[in-house]
Order: structure tokens, then C-alpha cells, then sequence
């Protein structure tokens, strides 16, 4: 049994490789009767030549009855018209169709006359039509167009074309002159061009009179990093500035504004002469608000309890230096302006406690730790505050006294030294 199911599966293969090989044959793909006989097609397969009918042959004739082979005619084979259909039909301006005659009949139907072709003819119009672009171009070349032609683009020379009174000469009746009558002296042509003139701004001004101008009124421009125009009355920034300085305890007073020039002076100036705490700032010094402020509050919550925490005792007088002042950094020609010249600065000398005891800024020996850790909170603690601390150490110019300023750097660095 088992060698009897061995040989069972190769007869089965070979069983239905017979069968797809009949069924492929022409027979079987050939269609039981043509496409156009009604009949349903049951199968696609190649038509024999003698099938094709004789109209079918007749509507692609062949120009002879023999070809030629390379030119000769004494080779040439006859073919049958039935065949020549399965041929493709000779290319344009080719040997063959030159030689078959296709490319009379074609040049004969589709020849180009030289001076081209006269659509509008052809289409039965009597009247050519004008385009738009050749009607344009006749207008500019006869000097009638409306719209402004400009020439010698480009060049120096730029002009305009096509207008009368760029290429046309004013002819005398039109300036007013009367060839029959005498020729008129200079100061007689002088007096009519003035009274022409005279009448032409008549006319401009009755025209204007009957049209009002209409100005629109614009903003002015100003540079948004300028300073705010002084007006006289003070902002809401500066009156609420002198309410928080009257929260902490400040003594001062209002001024007029100082102004020395386009860079030195205050809009808005204050003379402060004591803070909180019964400290006094002798003498008084002219300063702006809001570097006032900043100083007022290093001093309340800052240099005070420093002070009382060394030395137990509170500070009773501070020594400024120097408030306002209308010169540049360190007083150098060349220098940019200081923050001085704005009242945004201040210098301070000298402290004074309450127990006597002065403090002068000034760098000290080496055993006087208390006010050397004083001076050192002074330069540290200070910087919470301003934007420019300098002292003792920094430079030269500083080395009798401390400089706290609010200068604005775009940065937003702070400078402690």
C-alpha cells in the first residue's frame, strides 16, 4: 500500500499538467465567432489575416503594389494588401514616405503659405481683427496714447512719450500771437505773460477755495528711550514715590527743577535732610526720588543694624559728599556723564554714631577689626540696593569715600567694588 500511494502523487501532477496544456491552446482562446457578430466572447486570440474584411483593407491603400527594397526596384516583393494593414504607417519627411508619396498628400492638406496663416479669413470675417497690444503700439507710434509712455528707461535721459506737449511745437495762435498784426516789443510780450500768470493763480485759487484741503493730524514721533518732556505737573510715578518716602521716615522737601543743558538737571528734585531712625544727613543734599528711596532703605535695614549690632549703638548722622553734581565720571574731560549730573548718585564720607564714635570711610589699619567688618557690611549689604557700589580700594577716585548710584545697564548687571 504505501508504494502504491508513492506513485499516486506523481500521476496526479502529471494528470493536471496535461490538462493546463490543453486547455492553452489557440483553439481555446480563440472566440467561437467575431466581436461584432453578437455572438458573447468567450476567449481572446489572435485573428488570422485572411479574417480581416475587404473594406477594412481598402480604407489604408497602399501606394503600389511592390516595395522596394533599398531604392532597387527590381527587388521588390509583392505583398498582400491584407498584410500591408499590419503595418505601421511611415513617419513624417522619411525616405519611405517621400518615396510612397504620403508625404505629397500630407504637404498638399497641411502646407504652410509663406506670409502665414489668415485665420480670420479662413473663419469668414471680411474686417481683420485688432488686438489689444497691436492697437496699444499704434496709438504710442501716432502719439494718441492715454495713458503716459516713458522712454529711455534706464538711461539719463528719462522722458515722456507720446504727448502732445512733449513732442508737438507750440504753434503761435496758441501763445497769442497774431501773425497778421505787428510783432509785439519785450516789454509788451513781459506784461502778458505776467497777466497769464496772474490769471492761472486766480483760477488755482478759486479752485482751492471750492475744494478745502483736508490735513490729517499725526502724532508726533518721539524717541520711545528719550526722556519723557517736562511738562510742570508731576507724575503719578513721582507722587507715589514721595508716599513710600514718607513711609519710611524720610525728611525732605521739594524744589524747583534744575536744569543746566540737555544733559545735567532734575525734573523733579528733592533736598533730603534725614531718615528714619532721627538720622540726620548733613548737609542736605539735592537728590532724585528714587535714589533717594533706595539710599533710605540701605540705611534702615542695612547700615543700622549693622551699626548697633558692633557697636551698640545706633547711627546719628550721615556725611554725604556729594549729591547733584553737573560733571562727567570723576570729574575727566572726555568722560561720559555721571549719574551725578541726574541726581541719581550720592557719595558718603563719614558715619556717626549715637555714641560719639565717627567712622571715616577711609581704609583702616589692621587692628581696627569692628570698623573694618563695618565698612565690609557697608560694601556687601549695599549692593542689595544699587546698581553701582565703589569705596575704598576700587580706584583712586573713591578712596575717601562710598558711591552708590542707580545707573541702568541693559545687562541688568550690577557693579559692587
Amino acid at each position: 500500500m504505501a508504494y502504491v500511494s508513492r506513485l499516486h502523487r506523481p500521476l496526479t501532477a502529471l494528470v493536471l499538467s496535461f490538462s493546463l496544456v490543453a486547455c492553452s491552446t489557440d483553439d481555446a482562446l480563440s472566440p467561437p465567432s467575431r466581436i461584432d457578430g453578437g455572438v458573447r466572447v468567450g476567449a481572446i486570440g489572435p485573428v488570422p489575416v485572411d479574417a480581416v474584411p475587404a473594406e477594412e483593407v481598402a480604407a489604408y491603400p497602399a501606394a503600389a503594389s511592390a516595395s522596394t527594397f533599398n531604392g532597387n526596384p527590381e527587388h521588390a516583393v509583392a505583398v498582400d494588401p491584407r498584410q500591408q494593414t499590419r503595418r505601421s504607417l511611415p513617419m513624417l519627411d522619411s525616405d519611405e514616405a517621400i518615396s510612397s508619396g504620403v508625404q505629397q498628400s500630407s504637404n498638399s492638406s497641411t502646407a504652410i503659405p509663406n506670409e502665414g496663416v489668415n485665420m480670420d479669413a479662413m473663419l469668414g470675417v471680411e474686417q481683420p481683427v485688432v488686438g489689444l497690444a497691436e492697437e496699444q503700439s499704434s496709438e504710442i507710434a501716432e502719439g494718441n496714447a492715454s495713458q503716459p509712455v516713458v522712454g529711455g528707461i534706464g538711461e539719463e535721459n528719462v522722458r515722456q512719450l507720446g504727448s502732445a506737449s512733449a513732442t508737438a511745437p507750440a504753434d503761435e495762435a496758441s501763445l497769442g500771437y497774431d501773425p497778421d498784426l505787428p510783432p509785439l516789443s519785450p516789454d509788451q510780450m513781459a506784461a502778458e505773460e505776467a497777466q497769464r500768470a496772474r490769471a492761472v493763480d486766480q483760477q488755482r485759487a478759486l479752485q482751492r477755495q471750492q475744494q478745502p484741503q483736508q490735513v490729517a493730524m499725526l502724532p508726533r514721533v518721539r524717541n520711545p528711550m528719550s526722556t519723557p518732556e517736562y511738562t510742570g505737573e508731576m507724575p503719578r510715578s513721582e507722587i507715589a514715590c514721595r508716599q513710600r518716602l514718607k513711609k519710611l521716615g524720610v525728611e525732605f522737601r521739594d524744589i524747583p527743577r534744575i536744569s543746566n543743558g540737555p544733559s545735567c538737571g532734575i525734573d523733579y528734585p528733592i533736598e533730603l535732610s534725614g531718615l528714619s531712625g532721627n538720622i540726620d544727613v548733613r548737609p542736605a543734599v539735592k537728590l532724585n526720588c528714587e535714589v533717594t528711596e533706595a539710599f533710605a532703605k540701605w540705611v534702615k535695614y542695612e547700615l543700622a543694624p549693622s551699626s548697633r549690632y558692633r557697636y551698640w549703638s545706633g547711627v546719628k548722622t550721615i556725611k554725604p559728599l556729594g549729591g547733584y553734581s553737573c560733571r562727567t565720571m570723576n570729574s575727566r574731560r572726555g568722560n561720559p556723564m555721571s549719574e551725578h549730573a541726574h541726581g541719581n548718585a550720592i557719595d558718603v564720607g563719614k558715619f556717626v554714631l549715637k555714641n560719639g564714635k565717627e567712622i571715616d570711610v577711609r581704609k583702616k589699619g589692621f587692628f581696627a577689626f569692628r570698623e573694618k567688618g563695618l565698612l565690609k557690611a557697608v560694601r556687601s549689604d549695599s549692593c542689595k540696593y544699587f546698581n553701582t557700589v565703589l569705596g575704598p580700594g576700587s580706584d583712586p577716585f573713591h578712596k575717601d569715600h562710598f558711591h552708590f548710584d542707580l545707573r541702568s545697564r541693559k545687562t541688568g548687571y550690577r557693579h559692587c567694588d
